[in-house]
């Protein structure tokens, strides 16, 4: 029972305290005077009484009632009914003290002038009470004002009396009638359950006001802790609204400040920080408008304005629709009938009662969805002396799906829900609705989602429900209570309300306390129960949207990886581990995970070995990564207990357990986290000290039945509540004394586990950790095992602290601080008593401490552990002579920017990234080792390159993925196109990766060029620097050093000093640096100078023994081909010749980068060329390289003209020359040199005097120095072109400036044909004034220097090989090729090329001289002899043109390719690579001119730069002899098998198998080769792109061919299994060519095969080929060219196909015959072979592949050879061709099948011989001569001594240095 009101109050204005605006009230009279015991009287009623203030008024206004509410200090709720009226108050004139009326209405008359006639102050009658009745308190205080407006004959102390000692049950539903005594009569309900708010229509009105939307708004955000004001001009208004926002907020409590109106006085209040609920009077919306942070909810205006920095959170989906399409069904019915043509007449809203009931039912519905299996997650931690109850907000919002839900995050967070747990969570108590509609309820709802009808017929429901709790009796029997009389309040003479006796209030309050002490106590039977927990959440929510996470597939990978690794099938589980890995993003997964592994912990420890630990710390650091601090799913709650579970023996006595490697996770610094867990483990434990006890209790009762399922820790707790009040007290302590022990013990527990998850391993990390911003966790350390929280945990708790001590910031003091704050928190909630923690807190710190010496020596073990789980390394094969410097570095190969190794858009699995190791050989930077995918664990992927093609290394960090940290890792490019992209594993210290590059650099730039490894192979390492060692060949060493002394002495004084030779760098070319190019000093005496250079005729030994060897190199052999002089006239010239052989730079005096012999005009003179070579940069004078049999045009190579050159040459006036006389007899030389080339073309001999070039000197000199007054005119390009040239070129820009020529030139130049054109750099001819006498012209063009080179290349490797992943790699790699500029630096050189083969080949000489003459001059004059002269198409002859034109015309290998230390600084200029682009470019349109295939090419471009053979070393032949280089190989081949030239290894290699041959070689004669050269036309070439990575680079044969043949593995690996003939390829990791060789390699390869199997000796592959071939021209003779031919292409291919279609794919072995026809045939893009008029050959055109035999037979005839052993001797006719460079032999001279040959290549020696048995009698013995191969000796004799002698002869001259 309770009092229906506590205080009755009577307050009235207070005239005293009238300040200068509002007045005050004043309590006139209160009862009881005394306040309750259990109820205080509250403060301050006064200001509630006129909440907008106490002021008079003009009328006297009607009486009004309210009830506002007050909120005492322990957050009780009174509620005070106001009831104003208003009196009138005397005049304030300070002299009238009458009380009388008619006192008052004289002194109005009196001061009727001065003020108004009558003022009325407010009265109210205030009830104070703790029950919220506020109809009962309207009728009260009507009734008392009715008495006294109405003069009742009744005692209104009596009725106060009455009033304030009426009592009421609180709840119940009871119904009790009331009197005042004075005859009145009212009835009040109770509510059944005083749980539920009673609303009456509230909720229904505030709906009315606000709308839904509105609504909604406010209630989430009263949920949510937001500040919401009401504004309206009603009072009772404000009270009712906010009475319905705290109905909807059920089942949760608002516990902020509450205040339904708030007075005037009090508006600051709306500043308050908190959250609040306040109604103000909207005269004071003014006043509101500057709170920034306030939802203001105006109830008149029907608007809620929420400001901008307010964000409410609303509903999650689907709720909110759910909620909102409930409430509109509730609040408008009509609307789903609105369209319907005959609506039904019945449907109508409900009552506006029964309206706000549904709308609380469709609130109430809400809760229960939100809230649904809340119990599941309440953690009874004390069940005695009472309940402890935590809820576990994390474990809830994950079971839910919710926790990225902002609403209810932040509901769980807020008091109301605190305050939920506190009174809700109790496991016994009495239930109300809620309970039994969360509990019982969730499942219909769910089912019942989506059904409208359904939902409403629910919705009723519940609505009769709330409605019967408010009005538990339907038929209320009538209220009775007297109201005053319509208008009462006017009346003008109305009594002041009297002063009531306070004694006889007393007294009847008195009486009734009496009577109610001495009555029994009613006592209401509290229904208590056991509250039931519903159905847990997982049951409710079947989340089909998470149907792919938790796929049960998924799930038994998990399962079968977990069992793999406990039965140790590693291999198994490591195919299996990337899945589980994915899988982990599942909850499912997860869980399944700790579920499984849990199976496999017995007794709480499992020991497992190093392997299997890996693999379990990898899924569960994995599993940890993804979750949240909060761990919303128990996922690290789960893995826990398992990580002090799990360990391994690092060494005995010595376990590391897995907690040591699962550190860097976020979740253990979270201490709502441990508080969760401590929490459950405590309600586990205290389940099971109910359970167990009540176990031994039932034991034997229960031992028949069938055992029950296990009680939920509620459910015990409720027993255990129900039973509490019967034990004894004895029992109630014991049972307090065991819990409180429990908790305890679970505390010192955790104290341990957090010292196990906080204490890194490697504590003496500590003082770095503070200091290295530990702010976030991931910077506490790199290394996957020291890493660790703590750190962290340190830097967020001190800051709270202040300033700690130095030494307080290590990692123990900071991780006894966290453990310290965590118990003292859980131990206070759980009721530890004060002596225990007192305890707990001297054994933190001994824990940490005993810890952190247990964790030092696992540190120290784990350091020594080898390193687990990871492949063994595999050696990679060497090259016979390579070492390896460095062993393997254990590394991760990481995936760059090309896709294909890492399975992107081709597909194929990830080969990239891989885990193995990085080698460091004298030779090549190796990678070898496995793909960390395990699906293709077995493949072996290698990527190596030479280390002298490294061009860029920097350090780069590298995030591998393995184990989730960056590794310092190194980038590696290099020129072979090949980028080596390296993390170091762990296990590898940096400073081992620092000595891994040191020796890289070491080896990259050696000091010298011996210290490169063509050098050093096959010594160790350390001799190649003792001098000693290199003594092999004395009398080679001895000649070199004769040529190199006689060179100093020939050039002068100044060299002596001058050990070496080193080419000046690029940029210091015109300065003072080169001794040659300063005249002072060349001018040595000239007398010195003619007898050392004119060719006398006594030479010194040692210079007729270099001599000969000068003679022998390859240049002369190509000379004498050519016809420009021969050796017999070399030193006794014939005069007829118009070219000779000169000798005069054979000590290299002259021009150090030329060959010792030259080819120059018969007329000019030795000495004559010395002064000439001043003239040009480098003194690379003008000689002849080339000429046209057919034209006889001759090319011609030089330097430029250089800077003192030209100045001898034209601009002597400032020559600083030692007198002019010389300076013009200089330029006069310089004519008539160029004037003996002209005349020595035939058609220019006969002329006169009238072709001097006096004029070229005389008339053009201009005192500005320059050439001429014009500047390179227009007209300048258009000479060089004739009309030919013209017509094809046109619109190119090719020499740089445009044509704008007058029509009138092309025929001025078709009859002043020059005959000689100099192509030179525009930048140097600036300004040349073509003379139209001459017989010479200038074509000034303009090239790209090296630097463009350069930079274009670096561009051209990063397209090709990108060093990380672009977004859209296709269009990105497109782009940066055409950035690159590299293709059109290739058309550039084309373009040039085939203008100088159009003007050779219509009869003009051509002399290139651009830059120095050895970069792009040696590109344009080596492409134009490859298009001009098809002899340059053939193995032999492409190899004799690199050896002329590259090596002795001194291309600068050394100091391009940046080989030594000296070039670093240069970086590396790939000339020679761009023109074996351009032979590539050449190749693919001609694809049957050339005898080699593409795989030779790139060979070439690879072992250039790889620095394996010495071909392409030093700068010069001038070098090469002087570290006797050049003519070292034939004495010592026999010696070493390693091959120090790169032509040898191919001629090697092309005897064994066809690599380099092109079968569809099949040339016309003479042919001339006119490739296009647009870019459209060009094709990147595969060499930059193409990679094999099963085998590394093709191109070191050896190390290819030394694995073995993939085709014979499936047999070797499982016989008994049915093979399939398929093999899969993969792009860019199998070598495609050798998988699956093409169509000719294989024939060959089967018949070589068959040869063994018969056990023949095997037929060279070539030998087979022209047989074939052979054959095939006489079947096809024999049957008239009609029928196609069986194996090669038929006869009547149209030329179209010839030079376009046949496409040659070639790659690391054989080449693939790929006859498809190019799509790109159209008459435009056809290269023309031969004059673009018509083909000379083309009658001839393909009739067959005609056998080269024909063409090529450089000398035929009959010789007598001795067979084999023991065979006699026959005759047979032999051939020698020189092309072929081979002496074949058939049985007569018709035979057209060859019977044999004999490779020259093979020759060592030829001497006579001597007769043996069964030779011919007849002939002499001088005729008999011995061929020495390195197989045989062949004995041979021919008729005579003559032809014997010339047959020695021809072979001689045709063996090279083979």
């Amino acid at each position: 029972m309770a009092r229906l009101a506590d205080y009755f109050v009577l307050v009235g204005y207070d005239p005293g305290k009238r300040g200068s605006g509002d007045g005050q009230g004043q309590i006139l009279q209160r009862f009881p005077e005394k306040d309750w015991e259990d109820n205080p009287f509250p403060q301050g009623i006064e200001l509630f009484c006129q909440p907008s203030g106490w002021q008079l008024f003009p009328e006297r206004n009607p009486p009004t009632f309210f009830v506002a509410v007050l909120t005492d200090i322990n957050s009780e709720r009174h509620y005070c009914a106001c009831f104003t009226f208003w009196e009138a108050v005397e005049s304030p004139q300070p002299q009238s003290h009458a009380r009388n009326g008619e006192g008052e209405e004289e002194e109005e008359e009196a001061s009727s002038l001065v003020q108004p006639a009558q003022l009325f102050a407010p009265k109210s009658l205030v009830l104070v009470s703790r029950l919220d009745h506020a109809e009962v308190f309207r009728n009260s205080l009507g009734l008392i004002y009715t008495i006294y407006v109405d003069g009742l004959s009744v005692s209104l102390e009596n009725v106060i009396g009455n009033l304030l000692t009426c009592t009421i049950p609180i709840t119940g539903g009871a119904q009790r009638t009331i009197s005042l005594g004075a005859g009145d009569r009212q009835v009040i309900q109770t509510p059944i359950n005083d749980s539920l708010p009673v609303s009456s229509c509230s909720v229904a009105l505030l709906f009315r006001q606000l709308g839904i939307t509105n609504v909604l708004f406010l209630f989430c955000a009263a949920l949510t802790e937001h500040k919401i004001l009401f504004l309206s001009s009603s009072y009772q208004r404000l009270t009712d609204a906010c009475r319905a926002l705290l109905a909807l907020m059920f089942p949760l409590k608002y516990s902020f400040t509450y205040v339904p109106i708030l007075p005037a006085q009090l508006l600051e209040v709306l500043s308050t920080p908190t959250p609040f609920i306040i109604g103000v009077h909207s005269i004071f919306q003014s006043e509101t408008q500057e709170l920034l942070d306030v939802v203001i909810a105006d109830l008149d205006g029907g608007t809620v304005n929420v400001p901008e920095c307010v964000h409410i959170s609303l509903l999650p989906e689907p709720l909110l629709q759910q909620t909102r399409e409930a409430l509109s069904m509730v609040l408008d019915p009509e609307l789903e009938v609105a369209d319907l043509a005959f609506p039904p007449s019945t449907i109508s809203a409900s009552s506006l009662k029964m309206q706000d009931k549904e709308i609380r039912a469709v609130f109430l519905r809400l809760f229960a969805q939100l809230l649904q299996g809340y119990r599941w997650c309440l953690h009874i931690i004390r069940i005695h002396p009472e309940p402890v109850i935590r809820f576990h907000k994390a474990a809830f919002l994950g079971q839910r799906g919710l926790t990225e839900d902002d609403f209810l995050t932040k509901v769980l967070e807020g008091m109301a829900f605190a305050g939920f747990v506190t009174e809700r969570g109790a496991p016994y108590r009495p239930i109300d609705l809620f309970d039994e509609l969360v509990a019982y309820e969730v499942k219909r709802m769910k089912a019942e989602e989506g059904n409208k009808q359904k939902i409403l017929r629910h919705i009723k429901e519940l609505a009769e429900k709330l409605y019967k709790n408010e009005n538990p009796y339907p038929a209320v029997t009538m209220h009775k209570v007297q109201k005053p009389t319509e208008g009462c309040h006017l009346r003008l003479h109305q009594k002041p309300f009297p002063h009531l006796d306070e004694g006889t209030v007393q007294w009847i309050i008195d009486q009734a306390t009496a009577k109610l002490q001495t009555a029994p106590p009613a006592v209401k039977a509290e229904k208590k129960c056991m509250v039931p927990s519903g159905p847990p959440i997982a049951a409710i929510l079947e989340r089909n949207g998470n149907a792919l996470a938790n796929s049960a597939r998924r799930l038994e990978v998990v399962r079968n990886c977990i069992s793999y690794v406990f039965e140790n099938k590693m291999l198994e589980a490591k195919k299996l581990f990337p899945a589980v890995l994915r899988a982990m993003k599942g909850r499912a997964a997860r869980h399944c995970l700790t579920q499984e592994l849990h199976l496999h912990v017995q007794q709480n420890r499992a020991v497992l070995d190093h392997q299997q630990f890996d693999f379990v710390i990898r899924m569960m650091n994995c599993c940890l990564q993804d979750c949240t601090a909060m761990d919303e799913h128990g996922i690290a709650a789960a893995l826990l207990p398992l990580v002090t579970a799990f360990c391994r023996k690092l060494s005995p006595g010595i376990t590391q357990f897995a907690y040591s490697c699962v550190q860097e996770h976020v979740v253990w610094t979270n201490i709502q986290f441990w508080e969760a867990m401590f929490y459950c483990d405590v309600q586990n434990h205290i389940r099971a000290l109910y359970l167990d006890s009540a176990e031994e209790n039932h034991m034997e009762q229960e031992s028949t039945e069938e055992p029950q399922e296990a009680k939920s820790a509620l459910e015990i707790a409720s027993e255990q509540l129900r039973l509490w009040p019967t034990m004894s007290r004895e029992k109630q302590q014991e049972l307090i004394q065991k819990e409180e022990s429990t908790v305890f013990s679970q505390a010192i527990h955790y104290a341990n586990r957090m010292s196990y998850l906080l204490l890194p391993l490697d504590t003496s990390k500590n003082r770095l950790l503070r200091s290295s911003g530990l702010g976030d966790v991931e910077s506490v350390s790199n290394s996957f095992v020291t890493n660790s929280i703590a750190g962290s945990v340190a830097e967020s708790y001190d800051t709270e602290s202040g300033f700690e001590d130095a030494e307080s910031s290590d990692v123990a003091n900071s991780v006894v601080r966290f453990i310290n704050r965590f118990v003292d928190k859980v131990c206070t909630e759980s009721g530890v008593t004060n002596e225990h923690l007192k305890g707990l807190h001297v054994m933190i710190p001994d824990i940490v401490q005993m810890h952190i010496e247990t964790l030092d020596a696992v540190h120290r073990e784990s350091k020594r552990l080898p390193p687990i789980q990871k492949p063994k390394l595999l050696r990679p094969n060497l090259l016979l002579g390579e070492e390896c410097v460095m062993e393997g570095l254990r590394v991760y190969l990481m995936p760059d920017g090309r896709e294909e190794g890492a399975g992107g858009s081709v597909g194929g699995p990830p080969l990239l990234p891989a885990e193995g190791a990085v080698f460091l050989t004298t030779y090549r930077i190796i990678f070898k080792g496995t793909p960390t995918d395990p699906l293709v664990g077995e493949q072996v992927v290698i990527r190596s390159f030479p280390i002298a093609s490294l061009t860029k290394e920097k350090k780069i960090s590298i995030q591998a993925q393995a184990d989730q940290f960056i590794q310092e890792g190194l980038q590696l490019r290099s020129c072979t196109f090949q980028l080596l992209k390296i993390a170091f594993d762990e296990e590898v210290a940096s400073d081992s990766a620092e000595i891994f590059r040191k020796h890289l650099h070491k080896l990259r730039y050696p000091q010298h060029v011996r210290g490169t490894f063509a050098f050093t192979v096959g010594q160790s390492p350390k001799q190649a620097m003792q001098p000693k060692a290199k003594e092999k060949n004395p009398s080679l060493r001895t000649l070199s050093k004769n040529l190199v002394k006689n060179a100093k002495r020939t050039i002068g004084r100044q060299y002596v000093t001058r050990k070496k030779y080193t080419p000046p760098a690029w940029e210091q070319r015109g300065s003072q640096h080169f001794p040659e190019d300063n005249e002072d000093e060349i001018s040595v005496s000239e007398e010195l100078d003619r007898s050392t250079l004119t060719p006398s005729s006594t030479m010194r030994p040692s210079e007729k023994m270099t001599m000969t060897h000068v003679v022998e190199r390859a240049c002369c052999r190509d000379y004498q081909r050519l016809g420009l002089g021969t050796l017999s006239s070399s030193l006794t010239r014939s005069k007829n010749e118009p070219f000779r052989i000169s000798t005069v730079n054979r000590m290299y005096a002259i021009c150090r980068s030329y060959p010792g012999l030259l080819i120059v005009p018969q007329s000019i003179q030795d000495n004559t060329i010395q002064r000439i070579s001043r003239c040009y940069r480098q003194s690379r004078f003008p000689v002849v390289c080339w000429r046209n049999s057919r034209t006889k045009a001759v090319l011609l190579r030089s330097g430029g003209l250089h800077g003192k050159g030209v100045v001898g040459l034209f601009k002597s006036q400032n020559a600083p020359t030692p007198g002019p006389s010389q300076a013009d007899s200089t330029s006069l030389e310089q004519e008539k040199y160029l004037q003996a080339v002209i005349n020595s073309m035939p058609h220019y001999s006969d002329a006169g005097g009238r072709n001097t070039l006096s004029g070229f000197t005389s008339a053009h000199m201009s005192s500005a120095g320059k050439w001429g007054s014009i500047r390179a005119s227009s007209r300048m390009s258009s000479y060089a072109l004739n009309v030919e040239i013209g017509s094809r070129l046109a619109g190119k820009d090719l020499l740089g400036t445009q044509h704008n020529g007058t029509p009138a030139e092309p025929s001025f130049l078709r009859q002043h044909r020059a005959s000689l054109y100099i192509i030179g750099d525009k930048s140097q001819l600036k300004g040349v004034k073509p003379d139209p006498l001459q017989h010479w012209e200038v074509v000034p063009i303009e090239v790209f220097d090296v630097r463009q080179v350069k930079a274009s290349f670096k561009k051209l490797m990063k397209a090709c090989v990108p060093g990380c992943p672009s977004s859209d790699p296709s269009v990105a790699y497109l782009r940066s090729l055409e950035e690159s500029e590299w293709l059109s630096q290739i058309h550039k050189i084309l373009q040039i090329s085939v203008l100088v083969v159009e003007l050779l080949d219509t009869g003009s000489s051509v002399l290139v001289s651009l830059e120095d003459g050895w970069d792009i001059t040696t590109q344009v004059v080596s492409l134009v002899q490859l298009l001009s002269d098809p002899y340059y198409r053939t193995l032999e002859g492409f190899r004799l043109l690199v050896e002329k034109e590259w090596l002795s015309f001194g291309h600068r290998f050394s100091h391009r390719g940046a080989q030594t230390l000296a070039g670093q600084s240069s970086g590396f200029a790939p000339i020679f690579l761009q023109f074996l682009d351009c032979v590539h470019q050449i190749h693919l349109q001609f694809p049957m001119e050339f005898e080699f295939s593409q795989y030779y090419l790139k060979f070439l471009s690879y072992h250039y730069i790889s620095n394996r053979f010495r071909t392409f070393l030093l700068d010069s032949d001038y070098e090469r002899i002087e570290l006797g280089l050049l003519y070292e190989e034939k004495g010592e081949r026999k010696g070493q098998q390693v091959s120090k030239s790169i032509w040898d290894y191919i001629d090697r290699l092309n005897k064994k198998a066809p690599i380099f041959f092109n079968y569809l070689y099949a040339p016309e004669d003479g042919e001339v080769l006119r490739p296009y050269s647009n870019i459209s036309n060009l094709k990147v070439w595969d060499y930059y792109t193409e990679e094999t990575l099963s085998e590394g680079p093709p191109y070191d044969w050896e190390l290819a061919q030394g694995q073995p043949e993939p085709a014979e593995e499936p047999d070797r690996q499982d016989t008994a299994a049915p093979q399939s003939k398929r093999r899969i390829i993969w792009p860019c990791y199998d070598n495609r060519s050798r998988v699956e060789p093409d169509a000719i390699s294989k024939l060959l390869e089967e018949l070589h095969n068959l040869e063994m199997e018969l056990g023949q000796v095997p037929e060279r592959w070539k030998d087979t080929w022209d047989k074939v071939k052979a054959s095939q021209r006489t079947e096809g003779r024999q049957e008239g060219n009609r029928t196609p031919s069986s194996l090669l292409m038929s006869s009547g291919l149209s030329h179209h196909r010839r030079s376009l279609g046949v496409y040659l794919q070639e790659s690391g072995v054989g080449s693939t015959l790929n006859l498809s026809l190019d799509s790109d045939t159209s008459s435009t893009s056809t290269p023309s072979s031969g004059k673009p008029g018509g083909r000379r050959s083309t009658s001839t055109l393909y009739s067959q592949f005609q056998m080269s035999e024909s063409e090529n037979r450089s000398y035929e005839g009959s010789l007598y050879k001795k067979g084999a052993f023991m065979k006699p001797w026959k005759s047979r006719w032999f051939v020698l061709d020189k092309t072929k460079h081979q002496l074949r032999y058939y049985d007569s001279r018709m035979d057209t099948e060859c019977k044999g040959v004999i490779d020259l290549a093979e020759v060592e020696s030829i001497t006579p011989g001597t007769p043996t048995m069964g030779a011919p009698k007849t002939v002499d013995e001088k005729a008999f001569f011995d061929l020495k191969t390195t197989k045989r000796v062949y004995n041979f004799c021919a008729q005579d001594v003559q032809l014997a002698q010339q047959w020695i002869d021809r072979i001689q001259s045709c063996l090279s240095d083979a």
